[in-house]
């Protein structure tokens, strides 16, 4: 399905160090909780921690990444991610174990900023980050399956994320180093952000929408022990099953790519995903338990590869990829904490009814940006697509058929440049009204 010539694994690779944290967060809090005798909220407080310090290296970096290079800030967070996690893992103290995983997920934003940059460079930035979530959820689903024979205690999925960034490392040396100072070549290469209202519209809606995901996640491995009856192992066979059958998902999310355009996926998703953490929540058998969890992670990775994805396409530069990205790991950040306090209130089955209400209403500004950005109209004097000429002015410029102009509210086209050799002696207007009008008519190239 993917050509192996043009698959971007440095990044895939980097992009799974980066996610690897917050996809084992239920493990991780779980055994927090256990390890170090914490209580429910302060376990979750210190995945909270872990996950703010994420978010605000995304934050801290989102400009930089050109200007340090992505090889060697891909160094630092990998290695921030070894000191961190490994220290963490091998601590048994509380506040030795907190510093750990603070410093940990620093190193993981950073790499996940890192990733997220380039990702938004590549020709098809969907695809790219599809990969990646196929490769973060493979690789979660082997630890969960994994963890829970290794013994008690709080270091085995640390330990694990750790490792990871140690694999990753390697891979690194392909990645490019820092960027000379360039001429701005196309609209996104100003230091003006585009499509402002659009890019912070999206920043605001994803936080609200990772808070939500993240709320359940953080609590679903308690909601599983407790409420559903099953034990340690029995959970992390759901959660594994649910994350391979999130690989099903992301699969055909990069099968069906732009076709269903950005919206439904989106917005439809959503709300699909909104059902599924109410069913979760309010489960009491393993059965409903294992059908809302795996359901859900079915559609999670879904809707967020084309969030990346629409992030990224509002800037080929990647900024509002790491802006939008940072901004939802606050929301993430927030999410074990607020899970805990929601579900110690009112209980599982109303935190449920509860994020799932909040859902539906943040999908309405998320499939509003997307359709925005999916389908940008085309107005004559100011048709422009990344890299590309003005076409209407070109066409008006030069002379070409009213035909070659597209009408206002088309479907927005790609504008494909072509080469034309200026005999000598000739000026550049002889040799278009030679060559030019027959093969303007071939210029445009296929829609979104």
């Amino acid at each position: 399905m993917f050509a192996p010539r043009t698959t971007p694994w440095p990044l895939v690779a980097l992009f799974t160090a980066g996610y690897l944290a917050p996809y084992l967060l239920p493990t991780v809090v779980g055994r927090l909780g256990s390890g170090l005798a914490l209580s429910a909220t302060q376990a979750g407080a210190v995945g909270s921690a872990l996950l703010l310090s994420s978010a605000s290296a995304g934050f801290a970096l989102a400009s930089r990444v050109e200007r340090i290079g992505a090889r060697t800030l891909a160094r630092v967070g990998l290695a921030l991610a070894v000191a961190g996690y490994g220290g963490a893992a091998l601590a048994g103290s509380v506040p030795a174990v907190v510093a750990g995983a603070v410093l940990g997920g620093f190193g993981s934003g950073t790499a996940t900023t890192v990733a997220a940059t380039r990702i938004a460079a590549e020709p098809d930035p969907h695809r790219a980050s599809t990969l990646g979530l196929l490769g973060v959820s493979a690789l979660a689903g082997a630890v969960y399956l994994t963890v829970p024979h290794l013994g008690s205690g709080h270091g085995q999925p640390l330990a694990a994320i750790a490792l990871t960034a140690v694999a990753v490392w390697p891979l690194t040396g392909r990645l490019p180093g820092r960027a000379v100072p360039a001429p701005a070549r196309h609209e996104g290469g100003s230091a003006r952000l585009p499509h402002l209202r659009s890019g912070l519209l999206l920043a605001v809606a994803m936080p609200c929408w990772s808070l939500v995901q993240n709320s359940l996640w953080g609590v679903s491995g308690r909601i599983g022990l407790t409420q559903a009856g099953l034990s340690e192992a029995g959970v992390g066979v759901v959660f594994a099953v649910a994350l391979g059958a999130g690989l099903l998902g992301v699969l055909g999310a990069g099968a069906l790519g732009a076709r269903l355009g950005r919206a439904l996926p989106v917005g439809g998703g959503t709300v699909l995903i909104a059902g599924c953490v109410v069913v979760s929540a309010s489960a009491t058998g393993p059965g409903s338990f294992a059908a809302g969890e795996i359901a859900w992670n079915v559609f999670y990775p879904v809707v967020l590869s084309y969030l990346i994805g629409l992030a990224a396409s509002l800037d080929p530069r990647g900024r509002w990829a790491v802006l939008v990205g940072s901004a939802s790991s606050l929301g993430t950040a927030a999410g074990p904490l607020t899970g805990s306090l929601l579900s110690a209130w009112a209980g599982f089955p109303v935190m449920g009814l509860v994020l799932g209400a909040g859902l539906l209403v943040v999908a309405v500004p998320m499939t509003a940006v997307a359709l925005h950005a999916g389908g940008r109209p085309l107005l004559p004097g100011a048709v422009r697509r990344r890299g590309g000429t003005p076409a209407a002015v070109l066409a008006a410029a030069t002379g070409a058929a009213g035909g070659a102009v597209p009408p206002v509210g088309a479907a927005e086209q790609e504008v494909v440049e072509i080469a034309v050799e200026v005999p000598a002696g000739a000026s550049v207007q002889g040799a278009y009204d030679t060559a030019g009008p027959r093969r303007a008519g071939a210029a445009p190239g296929a829609g979104r």
